[in-house]
This record gives C-alpha cells, sequence and structure tokens, in this order.
C-alpha cells in the first residue's frame, strides 16, 4: 500500500507559447576570447600527424606527392573519437572511414563526369548539407562535418578520369586503415583511458557546482559533464569491475548534483585526481540504497538509441540546419565563379564552417572564421618561402601545421585557423609550386564570400520550430518527474526503479536545457516560455533531490515540494 505524501508541485501548464516575434541582437563581445584548452587536445594532434606522416612520406620517397590528397582524406580521419570508449570508438572511427571514402567517392565520380563548375558546387553543397546532417544525428563530435566536407569539395575540382576513381579511393582507404590503428592504438597501454577521463571531469564539475551551490552555470556544466561520463560507461559493452568502479563515482557525483550543500567537494576532486594515469580506481565507501541503484543501469542499457531515421526524418530540429547549410554553400561557391575565383570550393568550405544550432553561435563562428583566416594568410606568406625549398620542407610545413591547428582551435576556432589556413593553402602546393600572391588573394576573397552568405542564409531559413522543440522538453521533463514522484511514494521502491526514475529525469533536465540555449540564439524567434523553463527545472532539481535521499534513507519519503 502506497504511503501517504504530499503532492510535488503541479506540473508546468502547457499553456500555448507568446506568439510575439523578438529579434536578437548578435554579439562581438568575448567571440575572439581565448578558452581553456581541452585537457585531450594532445590526443588528436598527435593522432593526426602520425596518421598523415606515414602516407607522406611514403609518398614523398615515391615522388607522388600529387598523390597527398586522396591518402589526407584518410588520414583526417584519426581526429574523430578520441572521447570515446576504446569498443565504442573502434565503431566509430571506421564509420568515419567509410563515410569519408563514400564522399570521396561521389566527388570524384562527379569530378570524372562532368567540368560544369555550377554542377560540382551543386554537388558539394548537397554533400556539405548531407554531412552535416549526418555528423550531427550521429553525434562524432569534433571536427564534425567540417573535415568531410573540405575533402569531398576539394575533390570535385581535382582533375580526375572515370579509371583513375578506383587507384585514388584505395589510396584513402589505406590511409584510412593506418588512421583507424593508430586511434585505437592506446588501448594496449590504457584500456579505459576515456572512462577515467569522463569520470574525472563529472568528479571536478560536481565539486565546482557544491563550492558555488544555486550558481546556475556550475550546476548546467555539471549536468552536462555526468551525462557525459554515463554516456561513456554506456558504451563501453561489458560491465566489468573496474567500469563498476567508476559507476560509483559517477553516483557520487550525481549525488553531489542533486544535494551540493552535503557534497564533500575537497573528496569529490580527490577522487578525480585518482582517476590519472593507470593506477587503480578509487573505491569510495559503499552506502546503502546508492551503489544498489547501480542495478539501474541494466535498465538503461536495455533502453535502444532512437533510430537514425527519427533523428533526421520530418520534425528533426537537424532539418533548418541543414536547409541552411545546402542554400549557404550553394550560394557561396556560385557567388565565388561569378567572381572568377579559380576555387570555389574555398568559399563553400567556409560557409559549411559556419553552421552551429543556432543564429547566435553561426554568427560567432564567422566571425572568428574570417579573422582567422585573415590572420592565417600572413602566416602563409611567411612560411612560404621555407616551404617551397623543397618536397621535405613542404610536408613538414603541413606536418606542423596539422599539430598546431589541434593544439589551438580548442582555445578559440580563430586561433586553430591561424594553422588550418596555411596547411589548406600549402595542400594545394602538392602537385606543383603556385604563385603566393594568388593564392593569398582567392583565399581573403573566398574567405569573405563565403562567411558573409553564409550568414546570410542562416538568418534568411528561420528554425521557428525551436521553440517547439522547447514544449516537447518541458513536456518530458513533466512525465520524468511524475513518474519519479510516483515511485517516491511507493513504500518500498527497488534501488533500480529508483535509479531509473532518477537518469530518467535528469536526462530529461539536460535535453530541456540544451533545447532552451538552442532556442535562444535563434536571431528571429517567437517570445520564449522562459519562466515555464526556469520553474520545470526548479522543480525538477527538487525532485531529483528527493530521490536522493530516499536512496541515501529508504522508507516512505515525500518528495521535496
Amino acid at each position: 500500500m502506497s504511503s501517504s505524501a504530499p503532492p510535488s508541485p503541479p506540473a508546468t501548464p502547457a499553456s500555448p507559447a507568446p506568439r510575439a516575434v523578438t529579434v536578437r541582437r548578435l554579439p562581438l563581445a568575448g567571440v575572439l576570447r581565448a578558452n581553456k584548452p581541452s585537457d585531450i587536445w594532445f590526443k588528436p594532434a598527435t593522432s593526426v600527424v602520425v596518421s598523415a606522416a606515414i602516407p607522406n612520406v611514403a609518398l614523398l620517397v615515391l615522388g607522388r606527392l600529387d598523390l597527398v590528397m586522396y591518402t589526407m582524406a584518410g588520414s583526417f580521419c584519426a581526429l574523430y573519437g578520441h572521447n570515446l570508449p576504446y569498443a565504442a570508438r573502434a565503431r566509430a572511427l571506421a564509420g568515419v572511414v567509410l563515410g569519408m571514402l563514400a564522399g570521396v567517392a561521389v566527388a570524384l565520380v562527379a569530378a570524372s563526369l562532368t567540368s560544369s563548375a555550377v554542377i560540382l558546387v551543386t554537388v558539394g553543397a548537397l554533400l556539405a548539407a548531407v554531412q552535416k546532417t549526418l555528423c550531427d544525428a550521429t553525434r562524432i563530435g569534433p571536427p564534425g562535418h567540417l573535415i568531410f566536407t573540405f575533402i569531398s569539395s576539394a575533390s570535385l575540382f581535382a582533375p580526375q578520369t572515370t579509371g583513375q576513381v578506383p587507384g585514388h579511393l584505395a589510396l584513402t582507404l589505406g590511409a584510412g586503415a593506418v588512421a583507424w590503428l593508430v586511434g585505437m592504438a592506446p588501448v594496449l597501454v590504457r584500456p579505459h583511458g576515456p572512462e577515467r577521463r569522463a569520470t574525472a571531469r563529472a568528479l571536478n564539475a560536481a565539486a565546482a557546482y557544491a563550492e558555488r551551490p544555486g550558481h546556475a552555470p556550475a550546476r548546467g556544466a555539471a549536468a552536462a559533464a555526468v551525462h557525459a561520463a554515463w554516456q561513456s560507461l554506456l558504451a563501453t559493452g561489458a560491465r566489468t569491475e573496474a567500469r563498476r568502479a567508476l559507476e560509483r563515482l559517477v553516483v557520487r557525483a550525481e549525488v553531489a548534483l542533486c544535494a551540493p550543500g552535503d557534497a564533500n567537494a575537497a573528496q569529490l576532486r580527490a577522487w578525480a585526481a585518482g582517476l590519472r594515469g593507470a593506477s587503480a580506481v578509487p573505491r569510495p565507501d559503499r552506502i546503502a540504497g546508492i551503489d544498489d541503484e547501480l542495478l539501474g543501469v541494466e535498465a538503461e542499457l536495455a533502453v535502444g538509441q532512437p533510430s537514425l531515421w527519427r533523428r533526421i526524418g520530418p520534425g528533426s530540429p537537424l532539418l533548418p540546419i541543414a536547409l541552411r547549410t545546402f542554400i549557404g554553400c550553394g550560394l557561396a561557391g556560385y557567388a565565388s565563379l561569378a567572381l572568377g575565383i579559380g576555387r570555389p570550393y574555398w568559399a563553400l568550405v567556409t560557409a559549411a564552417s559556419l553552421y552551429q544550432a543556432n543564429v547566435t553561435l553561426t554568427w560567432n563562428r564567422g566571425v572568428q572564421r574570417v579573422v582567422g583566416n585573415l590572420a592565417g594568410v600572413l602566416v602563409f606568406a611567411a612560411v612560404v618561402p621555407f616551404a617551397h625549398l623543397g618536397p621535405a620542407a613542404l610536408v613538414l610545413c603541413c606536418l606542423v601545421f596539422s599539430f598546431g591547428a589541434e593544439a589551438l582551435i580548442t582555445r578559440n576556432y580563430w586561433l586553430g585557423s591561424l594553422c588550418v589556413t596555411p596547411m589548406a593553402l600549402l595542400v594545394t602546393e602538392f602537385a606543383r609550386f603556385q604563385a603566393p600572391g594568388e593564392l593569398i588573394t582567392d583565399r581573403i576573397v573566398d574567405t569573405l564570400v563565403g562567411a558573409l552568405l553564409g550568414v546570410v542564409a542562416a538568418v534568411a531559413v528561420t528554425n521557428r520550430r525551436a521553440g517547439d522543440h522547447i514544449e516537447r522538453g518541458l513536456a518530458r521533463v513533466d512525465a520524468a518527474r511524475a513518474a519519479a514522484d510516483r515511485t517516491l511514494a511507493e513504500d518500498a521502491p527497488g534501488p533500480a526503479a529508483l535509479e531509473t526514475a532518477r537518469r530518467s529525469l535528469a536526462a530529461a533536465l539536460v535535453e530541456l536545457r540544451a533545447a532552451a540555449d538552442t532556442a535562444a540564439g535563434e536571431w528571429w524567434q517567437r517570445a520564449l516560455p522562459e519562466e515555464r523553463v526556469v520553474t520545470a527545472e526548479q522543480a525538477g532539481h527538487r525532485t531529483l533531490a528527493a530521490t536522493v535521499r530516499r536512496q541515501q534513507a529508504p522508507g516512505p519519503v515525500a518528495a521535496r515540494g
């Protein structure tokens, strides 16, 4: 028989969203500010250098550097998947290699069948839209669709015959296999490295929130870190003893997130520090009712992910971004052709690089791209005399810039462009050295054209469904909170039931915050239900806290209103 418990606050009313339309200012402050670098920036940096050096040196010895573009397509696959556990990384890297191969195949076949620049630009814009949509839907992570688009767009304008296509694709596949091996090599040394780093981030983020309870940005960062840690652990396959120990640590981070006043920030940071290196995973003291909740992880594993079609089909929030990408890339490429630029794919790639979750983020990326590219051509002008000393110097410069791009790009996109731009210019010289002045002029014009028309397309193609996604997010939070309340009202809910209810509510809150942030960045959007979002988040956080208290002290406990 259920215990008598005061009800939680009523669900947020599903009142229709206001229809007033607002136009938001596009910011400039802080767009170029350098951020703290990623804690694993050196992993993609070293991986891409090793992956590119092997085929590049082989081609240098053979005197066939004109084929570097095809091996580079496979080598750049080493940039992906460094935040994933190795079992998931193996699958993801294989998918990246096959996706790269498919994009290059379409581009090379198109280049061999037509010499019409207009048709090639159209194919490039379509490829860019498809690559953007699939990368976002699969959540492959940085660097996203940009590498695919850069390679396939450049391949479209590489002189090609049908008979050459299989050999060039074989080079891409071979370099991709090298990239897969390089990306998987660390598993031999530290088989649980990605999961340990994700758990440490969650513990540190929870400690930061425990030190500043009530601070909304700190809470959002902690919730995202905990969510990411669970995604990492749930993607690892077999639940080994080491993984179960990591799960217990993530649970401690969740408890601190739900009840920061009771958390020991120093202990959380000590556990995080203990995850460095390859030493044994810290074992926190067992807490009755909390560690038993790990039984609920099996329930989480039993719930399948939504299908790819469901993520990209009708009503998907990705479709407006895909349309923006297609229109913006097409316009940029056509404008470059109209201006007589010989490499319209540079303008196309510039437009493709801009598109983020909303117009505000797209605008920010546009500013960063323009500043970074303009500064990058100056770097190219400074190093081109050395690069022209010979083929070996050219290969060395490209490898150095590959490393520098990954070292800088996590601090700010424009800083990474300081290395990406000269590298892209140098790649065009593997077939033959060219006049630096012409390359610099074309790059500047294509950058300005691509950025301008890319932002215009983002503004013109409005995402009016962003508000609808907030409404659906609110409904999911209300449903998850109601389910948690029902579980709390039981006399003796099982640990798995409590865990499932809490995790479902936590995931719904993360999705609601992401939907609200995305909609808030749209330039032309109806007024958003900000008050309802705040109310739903506050009520959800209180229910999460009540769930944790129930797990720590089993028995009939009312959800705190």
